[in-house]
């Protein structure tokens, strides 16, 4: 089990505020209620400070919906307590409600030793989707309070890698949806994210690349675009000049003397070239033969 604790610096910043936490947990695994009064924090917590106003805030969430992720504590034998592994800042926010138990996952050390062997191991499959890639960092954070320099030193990954990964996060449902679907890649993504608050230019970019297949440079030209500092482009004019700015599009359309489709995703690549008659399809065979 790693000793090195805390919320790291900038991760809160790299989770969006609705993200869904329950996904976090395990099916199946079994959710306690406990007595806040038999629950302490845990000493070696390097952070210190909490910010009152954003107690206070959750606080009266907490009053609204309840506790919706549950802690992680550790039964402390000795004393019968229950230390806090994760979610001190909820469990404030609960006394502050004026809450008497709150729900906890119980982990013995061996437990949170074995489970953070496992993830990190899972983690290291090369056929993990980017989206479960970046649940299970969540998770190592928020279960194991490991900081991203941590768990990019034990995945043996670059910090920046780790980082780009769980941002993803913040992005819409459809685009993760489309990126779970492998419809579009890791870099297609980001471009996705680059135009964070944007919600409809989002959906129109990721629409142009799941259906027009888009490469990352073409998605990646389009946000240049909007973005441009001389000129502020309208998405249609950001989208007439993006769909034709790759010269690995015009290279095959040459040879192929018709309209062509490049799509990369993190799995694969692929080209679809659509003919209007069966003398052209005939015509490309040939040239290919």
């Amino acid at each position: 089990m790693s000793t090195k604790r805390g919320l790291g610096k900038g991760f809160g910043s790299l989770l969006p505020d609705d993200f869904d936490s329950s996904v976090l947990i395990d099916r199946g695994e079994r959710i306690q209620k406990i007595a806040i009064s038999g629950i302490v924090a845990d000493p070696k917590q390097p952070r210190r400070h909490f910010d009152s106003a954003a107690i206070s805030e959750l606080a009266d969430s907490i009053k609204r919906y309840g506790v919706l992720q549950p802690l992680v504590v550790t039964n402390l034998e000795a004393s019968g307590n229950y230390q806090i592994i994760a979610g001190e800042r909820r469990y404030r926010a609960a006394k502050k409600a004026g809450l008497t138990h709150v729900p906890a996952l119980v982990r013995s050390m061996k437990e949170l030793e074995r489970l953070e062997v496992g993830l990190v191991e899972n983690m290291q499959r090369v056929d993990l989707s980017p989206m479960e890639q970046a649940i299970s960092i969540a998770r190592l954070h928020e279960q194991f309070s490991m900081d991203l320099h941590t768990i990019a030193t034990r995945l043996g990954k670059a910090y920046t890698t780790v980082s780009n990964i769980v941002r993803l996060l913040q992005l819409p449902d459809f685009a993760r949806e489309a990126l779970d679907r492998g419809q579009i890649s890791e870099g297609h993504a980001r471009a996705v994210l680059s135009l964070k608050d944007q919600s409809s230019v989002q959906k129109q970019l990721v629409n142009h690349i799941v259906k027009d297949g888009w490469s990352v440079r073409q998605a990646e030209n389009f946000v240049k675009t909007l973005k441009g500092k001389e000129v502020v482009d309208t998405p249609k004019k950001a989208v007439k000049k993006s769909a034709y700015s790759t010269s690995e599009r015009h290279i095959v359309e040459k040879f192929a003397a018709s309209k062509v489709t490049i799509l990369s995703t993190s799995r694969s690549h692929s080209v679809n070239v659509k003919f209007k008659t069966d003398q052209e399809l005939a015509d490309f065979l040939k040239h290919l033969a």
